[in-house]
């Protein structure tokens, strides 16, 4: 019997490593007008972003703001092209992938967690990571968690579809794990600007392994969720 360790290269190269065959050429002029949507977006949606966690927590204009933020990333996203699900190979077939990437995203959060346990003993780390849950202590937890997933789906509709397309053969892993994080600079806070750049760079990792967006997609939401829920006690008193 293998045991846990000499399996996890066989789970992680397909979600991570390996390509599946795809076709996903465009024509000149659609790459162009993707481009051009895609820039158009990510100016409004750094705007919004930052405009949304600059109101105060309990403060009831968070929700439609953070609402209207997903918005953007959706629309924008959708708006550039066509996009695409993905599939990675499992047990000898592509098949979308739906376990992996969740059991990806609790291993991710699992790592986020531990570095918590870090990061609320430095004062100013702690303070940085206290003004993003103060939203969920004093807000209402049900709202910040259906904003927090809608956005989740919503970022990874646009960024690792509709940008990640965008890109083509220019490192779109590396550049769309990069802009991600220059767009997160607009919350002017830096532990979420960190988390942007680490998530990011597996989300990006899934979505050139897979060719869509349904792995990064899984993982982001379930590591928003577990993070929304997790952190708050470790950072309680």
């Amino acid at each position: 019997m293998r045991s846990a360790p000499s399996r996890l290269p066989r789970v992680l190269r397909p979600a991570l490593v390996d390509k599946v065959p795809r076709d996903h050429h465009e024509p000149d002029g659609a790459f162009r007008r993707r481009r051009l949507v895609v820039a158009l977006v990510l100016v409004a949606g750094a705007l919004m972003l930052g405009l949304s966690l600059s109101v105060e927590p309990a403060d009831p204009a968070f929700y439609p703001l953070t609402g209207a933020l997903a918005g953007i990333w959706l629309i924008g996203g959708l708006a550039s092209g066509p996009l695409h699900l993905g599939r990675i190979a499992f047990r000898g077939e592509l098949r979308r992938p739906i376990l992996t990437p969740v059991v990806i995203g609790l291993a991710a959060a699992a790592v986020f967690v531990l570095g918590a346990l870090v990061v609320r003993e430095i004062d100013p780390l702690r303070t940085f990571t206290e003004n993003v849950l103060a939203h969920a202590r004093r807000g209402s937890l049900p709202l910040v968690a259906l904003v927090t997933v809608l956005n989740g789906i919503a970022e990874e509709i646009f960024f690792r579809g509709a940008l990640f397309a965008a890109l083509g053969d220019r490192r779109p892993v590396l550049v769309s794990t990069g802009i991600y994080a220059l767009v997160t600079l607009a919350t002017g806070n830096p532990m979420l600007v960190f988390a942007a750049a680490t998530l990011g760079l597996v989300l990006g990792l899934q979505r050139r392994a897979s060719g869509g967006i349904l792995a990064p997609m899984l993982t982001h939401v379930t590591w928003s969720v577990v993070m929304l829920l997790a952190l708050p006690p470790l950072f309680a008193g």
